[in-house]
């Protein structure tokens, strides 16, 4: 394969799966992607949702209802931008 190929399947793969990242996503965007597919996972799985309920001690759905509203900004809000003048 010839590395243009290559080069519109990755950028078919960061088109089609935004999680994947590129090189102008932020670190911040980028950890926020992985904690968000965590906690969709950790929802869609219901052993892991059973896992994480017993160690709060709550109830599955009020587990999976904290994890829906953790899923919104799972790490803050976004850094502001500073400008160098």
């Amino acid at each position: 394969m010839d590395k243009f190929g290559m080069h519109n399947q990755t950028e078919h793969m960061y088109a089609r799966y935004s999680g994947t990242g590129n090189s102008d996503i932020s670190k911040h965007q980028w950890i926020t992607h992985q904690h968000r597919d965590t906690l969709a996972h950790y929802v869609a799985d219901d052993s892991m949702a059973m896992l994480v309920s017993i160690a709060e001690g709550e109830s599955v759905e009020r587990t999976k209802f904290n994890m829906l509203q953790r899923m919104q900004q799972p790490c803050g809000p976004p850094p502001t931008k500073t400008t160098n003048e």
